[in-house]
């Protein structure tokens, strides 16, 4: 048996702030169709594969290789580093992954995660995914067909034996190509017949699948039916793993996912944030922190997952897809840790897992959210631990931000408090040969108020273009973040420690904007709050 030093904590409930009892978690050996561990849960990642079919959230080949490494070092057992038929592009950046990350360790736990790729049931897909994995060190192949009626008429147009021979059919052509490593995925299976999904699953098992995967594929099933669903094909079938592949459609993908590990899945497939296409994926984060709060309620069900990674690679697959997290996301979300002045004098009223559990410090820029009213005696308390005694407006005006934040707030050298202005009213409209116009309304600190309109490219441009006319302050745009989602929703700028976001959706809000005049200086800035 293999021992990994990846440590999880499951302080949840202790509320008292501390990183949680640590222990060495046993990682089973690697074995395609066998745990020997009946409690041990894999984790198979498809950040790379389903997450990347959210639409705008393609990502290249070197940010896929950097989440690819980030993902070993969290602990997943199995990385789905894409669907290599799908485009030149994939089958690179997975051959890249399967070179590197599968081959060898790249962190002193010696972890060296399983590489897997999606082909459909064709030989043409499964020699294109063979030729993209084949070089890690334990590659895998997983092929799928849809299995439900309504699959099988509209899309596939096959009858239920063709399905079952092709399915049969190719999991054997994988393994006879070398692979030792093959699964496969009963598309729709949610919807599927349930004797006819037996059949097939027993047929495939035959032909050498060593995971069977049950997948949610539409979000269709509640938590009681998926978790009947896993409990009915553990009992009519034998010799392979189950697997379940949950899509978040009726907002059920995480509970789904754990009602399945309850009923006996062992591999649970999951993505960074929940992303994927539609509605998403079961998100990581939450099954993982889930197993690891209740796992008294789950019959001891373990993983190998590196909680303390998950903070860092939620940031990551978000900076690179565009894709960002909503603030009441569990576990990754702004306002996960955000708690009342009440917290701070017992945190286990509020608190069932510690920041410090997914990467998180209570005293850098990513801690405990300082809310503008119920958290002013905390800001204050900060502020005072950090030698500035500031009080009054000046402090109702100051919220979430880090030490780093309120030490460049309270610093005379690099901020004038005078130049803090806020935001009256902001309206964008949009013309047929695709410019826009802006009208920006701010209010000084001395309550004057000032508007104007700005003509630009999109909405980023013209906007500061009415700011620059009404501070009279050039600002310099240092990077621009193209979201997937409509409109513009995501613009970042990095100045030194400070990670300075700025949201421009609908109802619009302008959380912070820092103005950079020449040589570097910052002279002023501006807080825009929407109210």
């Amino acid at each position: 048996m293999a021992i990994s030093d990846h440590s999880s904590t499951a302080n949840c409930g202790s509320g008292d702030g501390s990183a949680g009892n640590h222990h060495l978690i046993s990682r089973p050996e690697y074995v395609p169709n066998h745990i020997s561990d009946p409690s041990y849960v894999r984790i198979l990642d498809t950040t790379l594969r389903d997450g990347e079919q959210a639409p705008g959230a393609a990502m290249t080949t070197e940010q896929k290789l950097a989440v690819a490494r980030l993902l070993a070092h969290l602990g997943v057992d199995i990385i789905e580093a894409g669907f290599p038929c799908s485009s030149p592009e994939s089958f690179n950046a997975a051959k890249a992954i399967a070179s590197e990350v599968g081959c060898q360790p790249l962190f002193a736990d010696g972890h060296v995660p399983v590489i897997a790729v999606v082909a459909r049931s064709n030989k043409k897909d499964i020699d294109t995914a063979w030729a993209a994995v084949r070089h890690a060190r334990r590659p895998r192949v997983n092929t799928f067909i849809a299995t439900s009626e309504i699959h099988m008429k509209h899309k596939l147009r096959m009858s239920k034996e063709e399905v079952v021979k092709t399915a049969a059919e190719m999991v054997a052509y994988a393994r006879s190509l070398g692979c030792a490593d093959v699964a496969f995925a009963a598309e729709d299976a949610g919807r599927s017949d349930r004797e006819f999904l037996y059949h097939v699953l027993n047929e495939v098992i035959k032909a050498g699948a060593g995971t069977i995967i049950i997948p949610d594929t539409v979000g269709y099933n509640l938590p009681c039916e998926f978790a009947n669903l896993i409990a009915d094909v553990k009992k009519h079938t034998v010799g392979a793993i189950i697997a379940t592949h949950c899509h978040n459609d009726l907002g059920f993908a995480t509970a789904n996912t754990l009602a399945g590990a309850e009923a006996g899945a062992r591999q649970l497939e999951v993505t960074i944030n929940g992303i994927g296409e539609r509605a998403g994926n079961a998100a990581l984060e939450e099954v993982v922190m889930a197993i690891n709060c209740r796992r008294e309620l789950l019959g001891g069900l373990h993983t190998s997952i590196a909680t303390r990674h998950i903070m860092a690679a939620s940031k990551m697959v978000a900076e690179f897809t565009g894709l960002y997290v909503q603030p009441h996301k569990a576990i990754v979300g702004l306002n996960a840790f955000a708690m009342k002045d009440g917290v701070l004098k017992f945190r286990g009223t509020y608190e069932i897992i510690s920041p410090e559990d997914i990467g998180l410090s209570r005293s850098n820029e990513s801690g405990i959210v300082l809310g503008k009213l119920s958290g002013r005696h905390a800001l204050r308390a900060r502020l005072l631990k950090l030698g500035y005694d500031i009080n009054g407006k000046e402090l109702d005006d100051i919220f979430n931000f880090s030490n780093d934040d309120i030490k460049a707030l309270v610093n005379h050298e690099n901020v004038q408090f005078q130049g803090i202005w806020s935001l009256g009213d902001l309206q964008v409209t949009y013309g047929t040969n695709g410019f826009c116009t802006v009208t920006v309304k701010l209010i000084s600190h001395d309550r004057e108020e000032k508007i104007a309109c700005s003509i630009g490219e999109n909405p980023v441009v013209a906007a500061y273009k009415a700011i620059n006319d009404i501070v009279e302050i050039p600002v310099t745009l240092k990077e621009y973040v193209n979201s997937a989602m409509e409109g513009i929703d995501a613009l970042k700028r990095q100045l030194g420690s400070l990670y300075v976001w700025i949201a421009m959706t609908q109802p619009c809000r302008i959380v912070l904007l820092f103005v950079e005049v020449q040589q570097g200086r910052t002279l002023s800035f501006l807080v825009f709050k929407h109210t």
